[in-house]
C-alpha cells in the first residue's frame, strides 16, 4: 500500500483527522440515543462497542470498496441503508416510539444499534474510506485510535452524564438530538439518492 511509512507521520494531519472524524462520528450529540438504548437494553458493553465500531473502521479502511462490490452493492445503497436506521432513531427520540425492541442478548444490542450505525455508521465508514485519497495512511489510522479512545471514554462514562443531566435535561436534549438525527439522515438520503437517480 503506498503511502505508509513512519516518516509519514504529520501531527497537523493526524489532528485535521481526528477532528474530522470526531465530527462525523459526534459521539456525544448521540449521547441521548445511547442513554436511550442503555435504559431499553441494559448497560452498554463500552469495549464491546469500541472494539467492534473500531474494527467496522479498519476494515472500511483497508477493503471497504472492495467488500461493497463483492457483495454486489456501492457506497452509495450503503449510506442510504445507514441513514434509513438513523432516520428511526430520530423518530424513537422525538415521539417516545419504539422500533427497536428490547433485546435479551445484551451483545446483540451493543452491535446494533450502538457501535453500528450511531458510531461506525455509513458517514463515519465513508469518511474513512475517503480519507485515504487527501492523507497518509499512519495519520489516519492514529486519528482512528484517538476517536476510539474517546468513544471508549464516553461510554464507561454514560452513568454519570446520565445522572448530572437528571431526567429533565435527558428529555429536553434527547427530543433536540432527536431532530438532529432526522436532519442527518435526510441529508445522507437526498445526497447519495440524488446522485444514484442521475
Amino acid at each position: 500500500m503506498e503511502g505508509f511509512g513512519l516518516s509519514k507521520i504529520d501531527i497537523s494531519q493526524i489532528v485535521t483527522v481526528t477532528f474530522t472524524l470526531f465530527a462525523v462520528i459526534d459521539v456525544l450529540g448521540s449521547l441521548p440515543v445511547i442513554i436511550s438504548i442503555k435504559k431499553k437494553m441494559g448497560d452498554i458493553n463500552a469495549m464491546q462497542a469500541t472494539l467492534v465500531s473500531g474494527g467496522l473502521m479498519l476494515l472500511f479502511f483497508f477493503i471497504g470498496e472492495q467488500m461493497l462490490e463483492f457483495m454486489g452493492l456501492d457506497i452509495k445503497s450503503f449510506a442510504i441503508a445507514g441513514s434509513i436506521v438513523i432516520f428511526i432513531l430520530g423518530l424513537e427520540m422525538i415521539l417516545g416510539l419504539e422500533f427497536f425492541k428490547a433485546d435479551q442478548d445484551s451483545k446483540s444490542s451493543t452491535l446494533v444499534p450502538v457501535a453500528f450505525p450511531l458510531i461506525a455508521g455509513s458517514g463515519t465508514l465513508t469518511t474513512v474510506m475517503s480519507l485515504k485519497a487527501a492523507y497518509q495512511y499512519y495519520n489516519i489510522l492514529i486519528a482512528i485510535l484517538i476517536n476510539l479512545v474517546i468513544i471508549y471514554i464516553t461510554l464507561r462514562s454514560v452513568n454519570f452524564l446520565e445522572r448530572m443531566l437528571g431526567p429533565s435535561g435527558i428529555s429536553v436534549v434527547r427530543k433536540f438530538f432527536g431532530v438532529i438525527l432526522l436532519a442527518i439522515a435526510v441529508k445522507i438520503f437526498r445526497n447519495n439518492i440524488g446522485v444514484m437517480a442521475k
